[in-house]
């Protein structure tokens, strides 16, 4: 008999793809343990299986068509073969799941604490009084305020971090002994991801849970796990303790996916062996710049223009911003001016609701500002969109079409500025896609068939298309892992390098922003709390919330962010 509460012996998950009885091998012979109290972290790039492993712990692939082999035992339950009423006591009562999307997974028509205690009363014979009051007692302890009127309101009305402590919530109801973290932060700022992480960890030390966490993010693993085990394209390639796994890796892959972690102190990263994990040879060749994968390639570059020598790109005086009127009105955007030249990169970074992506489509010109004025080259204040002005969003999935090819999507801004010819549109097209690192053939294919780094590509050569002066790019790179992470942003300083484009680049992710600016500007609340060199900015912030921001940057030592959770427990206290 064994004292682990999660068994998985020789894991192999094949999903069924095209002819019948023909599948792709998604996980391959993957083996590890789980006791109580303990917290397993599992990284890798997208596509490596890591949330397939996570989901066979909770029998998610029954009914899918997938084929499962190997062994899997939770709380000596296995998913894949226990009867409905097993699966269901094993879903409630001895695991539960938090996926990465809060808002997919709630209901949005149903109040937050209506939707807990529904969970609640499937599992046990509670009254509808007695799981109302258990959802607000675990919203209660996941820190959302006033949680009993809280729990009244719905999805919408919460924020991304409050949605993530609700489904956290809705996953204790039933008092698991294993929690499932799948990309539980993706989407959140530093400081709510700060919070999630410190949340995750007082609740293992409080009610002793096992923890699963899957991420594509180390520095989330390193303040988060106790072990990591390393996954690439199906298979487990480094497994041990946290500390040891970070700081000695013996795994060229793990050494590779390190190197592409941005870091606050800038420092170039080696070229990791063998090249960019991850990366085909035809990438790799489109990139061509020989910049090191983990410093977005800012290194090398060489100063940025210093504003004496060369007209503005753009000219932001004095911006505001307003949404809706009377007693519901809103301000976004408040006395924000900014500059910026010819192959400068600007970085704007703040939490969630600071207005930095209000700010982005205000200077290309999708949002009129209340006042204050926006220049473009010189030229009178713009209205409108502004020629010369491109923007390059987060989600390249909802940004494309899904019914029309990614070339006739790229060839959009051609055709919108007047081009007729069709020849020639597609001939700069095909341009584009090489540019990119894509390939001329991929005019005919659709957004589905291409991953989120190469729908991100298809993104920034849609921007390139009209040849323009200036590229906002608002969280480019949020949804993406390490190194694909790595790919665009060295994509985009090698155009900004051959070009001469000046770059807004709005993240969450304060260390990618140190990698790929030039200057940086903090927002909070509307308003630009400090702005200055990248450098100098992050070496010496001046404004107390910067140096918050800072604090909340995950880091790679498992000791230091220990201490870092210590101190802002103290400071919670």
């Amino acid at each position: 008999m064994t004292d682990h509460l999660v068994d998985v012996t020789d894991l192999a998950v094949d999903f069924p793809v095209g002819a019948p009885g023909s599948y792709v091998r998604a996980v391959d012979g993957v083996s590890f343990t789980l006791s109580a109290g303990r917290a397993l972290g599992i990284v890798g790039e997208s596509g490596s299986g890591k949330s397939t492993v996570a989901a066979a712990l909770l029998g998610l692939h029954r009914g899918t068509g997938a084929r499962l082999t190997g062994s899997v035992r939770v709380g000596g339950t296995d998913p894949a073969t226990a009867s409905p009423a097993a699966l269901r006591a094993l879903r409630g009562g001895t695991a539960a799941m938090v996926f990465q999307d809060p808002l997919s997974s709630l209901d949005p028509y149903h109040a937050i604490g209506d939707q807990i205690a529904e969970v609640y009363r499937v599992h046990t014979t509670a009254t509808r009084r007695a799981a109302r009051a258990r959802a607000v007692e675990v919203l209660d302890r996941v820190g959302i305020p006033d949680a009993a009127r809280r729990s009244r309101a719905r999805p919408h009305e919460f924020s991304g971090g409050m949605r993530q402590r609700a489904l956290i919530a809705m996953a204790l109801a039933c008092r698991p002994r294993l929690l499932v973290a799948d990309e539980p932060t993706t989407a959140l700022d530093v400081t709510v991801q700060a919070q999630i992480l410190d949340l995750l960890h007082g609740l293992r030390e409080e009610h002793g849970l096992a923890l699963l966490l899957v991420t594509h993010d180390v520095g989330v693993a390193a303040e988060s796990v106790d072990d990591l085990l390393v996954m690439r394209e199906g298979r487990v390639v480094e497994r041990g303790p946290v500390g040891e796994v970070l700081t000695t890796p013996t795994a060229a892959y793990t050494r590779a996916l390190l190197a592409a972690v941005p870091r606050l102190d800038a420092a170039p990263n080696p070229a990791p062996p063998g090249g960019t994990p991850g990366r085909s040879p035809g990438e790799v060749e489109a990139l061509g710049s020989g910049r090191s994968p983990g410093n977005g390639g800012r290194a090398g570059r060489g100063p940025a223009p210093q504003g004496n020598d060369t007209a503005p790109t753009l000219e932001a005086t004095a911006l505001r911003k307003e949404f809706g009127r009377g007693k519901r009105k809103v301000t976004a955007v408040e006395d924000v001016s900014l500059i910026l030249h010819p192959g400068e990169t600007l970085g704007i970074v703040g939490e969630s609701g600071s207005g930095k992506s209000t700010l982005g489509r205000i200077l290309v010109g999708l949002l009129p500002p209340t006042a204050g004025e926006v220049r473009h080259a010189g030229a009178a204040p713009a209205t409108g969109i502004a020629p010369g002005a491109q923007m390059v969003f987060q989600d390249p999935v909802s940004s494309l079409n899904p019914r029309r090819s990614i070339g006739e999507s790229i060839a959009d801004p051609l055709r919108a500025a007047g081009e007729r010819d069709g020849s020639a549109v597609r001939r700069r097209v095909e341009e584009l896609l090489v540019r990119v690192g894509l390939e001329p053939g991929h005019y005919d294919r659709y957004p589905h068939e291409f991953s989120g780094g190469q729908r991100q590509r298809v993104g920034i050569a849609r921007a390139l298309a009209p040849r323009p002066r200036l590229i906002v790019c608002d969280e480019p790179v949020s949804a993406l892992d390490v190194t694909t992470q790595a790919q665009v942003t060295a994509l985009l300083a090698e155009i900004q390098r051959d070009l001469g484009i000046a770059l807004v680049f709005i993240a969450h992710d304060l260390a990618v922003v140190r990698q790929v600016s030039d200057r940086v500007a903090v927002m909070r609340a509307g308003r630009v709390v400090e702005e200055g060199p990248v450098d100098e900015v992050y070496g010496r912030p001046a404004h107390p919330y910067t140096r918050r921001l800072l604090d909340a940057v995950p880091v790679l030592d498992p000791l230091l962010a220990a201490r870092r959770r210590s101190a802002r427990q103290e400071v919670y206290a």
